[in-house]
């Protein structure tokens, strides 16, 4: 695992510019995933078998094949890296955006300007009148191929953590029970009859990455919490309490909900405690491979997804040159206050109207009717309840396998955005 996370930062740790990977570089890299995965061979479970005897007859014997959770994923992961480097290699030749040698002085000047965590990364270079719309939709078609990598990797990285065992070291750090792990102001909103995750979220300081995690983790143990309390066989344990079953797999299908928006508005952030925990003690080599490379691919995926940010940023500034603030994508790019409230203007902006969120592709639809009205309530001065129970709609959750299908067999993203 060491060695595939170092090859892959020698790899693609390096993306500073949108061009094809170097040929030995790419061989590494292939050759090294090759290894890592040969192993899944030998991870395999016992199923029946039809067999036939000499005598002609036909008996039912324990044969042995790949473990079924690596037979699924491991063919969908090639296929996002495969699907990665092809995004790549559509970067070589002449294109109409360039980037300029470090010594020059004009980008020296932009260098300067830029914040101080993306100070070795160069500024592309466009047109005077931006790049044109072939060129433009071109781009756009790219960033379109990498997003869907970048959700299906974390769809099927969130799938394998989930699946994971929780070691009993976390589940000892716990509070007795989810009040306590979420503070009492966030408690009573999570359980109102009438539940709306953005209000809940306009209310709590998301100003800073550390109190992004900070809030991730306090939701992902309030749920770890509930889901121990619906499986506890005795009432008279520490886990048992006056709550029913119901209204405990109500609030657990709640923060799942508000988990989901989090990792939708702030794909950069770090791994939870709850997450470190499992991969620190996992012991299921299967699981251990399927989460370090779909991780990784997730990683770099959202690293060649920045890089394209960058040029429709210097595309957008050359147009119109007095829109002075750049959109970022990664949450590390963001300034502490503007990571929320900037969150919905930028999705509004680069989504079109039949473009697919994380959210759908996830499995948790919300209808037309509600998005709007809530992208309405975000303009009011006060965030306001919703007035009805309706308005907050989560569908059946879907497996990782049935969210890759969501894609369509070409996995074209123009079916999707």
């Amino acid at each position: 695992m060491i060695s595939l996370c170092m090859n892959a930062a020698s790899a693609y740790g390096e993306q500073k510019r949108l061009e094809p990977m170097a040929p030995d570089t790419k061989d590494r890299w292939k050759r090294e995933i090759d290894w890592l995965l040969s192993v899944t061979d030998h991870v395999v479970e016992f199923v029946p078998i039809k067999q036939k005897a000499k005598d002609g007859s036909i008996m039912e014997v324990m044969g042995t094949r790949q473990r079924n959770d690596l037979h699924m994923n491991i063919p969908a992961l090639r296929k996002l890296d495969t699907m990665l480097l092809e995004c790549l290699d559509n970067f070589k030749g002449p294109h109409e955006f360039y980037y300029v040698s470090k010594d020059d002085d004009q980008q020296k000047g932009q260098q300067a300007s830029r914040n101080d965590d993306k100070w070795w990364i160069p500024v592309p270079k466009v047109p005077p009148n931006g790049l044109s719309e072939t060129t433009r939709k071109w781009l756009q078609y790219q960033k379109d191929s990498v997003n869907q990598v970048l959700k299906a990797a974390m769809a099927i990285n969130a799938q394998i953590l989930t699946e994971m065992e929780i070691p009993e070291s976390y589940i000892d750090a716990l509070p007795k029970n989810g009040r306590a792990s979420l503070g009492d102001s966030t408690y009573k909103i999570i359980t109102e009859d009438f539940f709306d995750p953005d209000y809940l979220l306009s209310t709590v300081d998301l100003s800073s990455e550390h109190k992004i995690v900070d809030f991730k983790n306090k939701i992902e143990a309030s749920v770890v919490i509930w889901k121990r309390k619906m499986t506890a066989k005795d009432s008279k344990s520490s886990w048992g309490s006056g709550v029913s079953a119901e209204k405990r797999e109500l609030l657990e299908d709640r923060a799942e909900t508000v988990l989901l928006i989090l990792k939708h508005r702030f794909p950069g952030l770090p791994q939870s405690d709850l997450d470190i925990s499992k991969i620190e003690y996992n012991k299921d080599i299967g699981h251990a491979i399927l989460e370090s490379y779909s991780r990784i691919l997730e990683t770099l995926a959202f690293t060649v997804l920045s890089r394209i940010e960058d040029v429709m940023n210097a595309d957008a500034l050359a147009r119109n040159p007095s829109c002075a603030v750049q959109k970022k994508y990664s949450i590390r790019e963001r300034t502490g206050s503007e990571r929320f409230s900037n969150n919905n203007e930028d999705s509004e902006e680069s989504q079109t109207p039949s473009s697919m969120t994380l959210l759908d592709f996830m499995g948790w639809n919300l209808e037309q009717g509600e998005t709007d009205g809530r992208r309405d309530s975000n303009d009011d001065s006060e965030p306001k309840h919703l007035s009805k129970s309706e308005n907050m709609i989560t569908n059946k959750k879907l497996s990782y396998i049935e969210r890759l299908e969501a894609l369509g067999g070409s996995r074209s993203p123009t079916a999707r955005h």
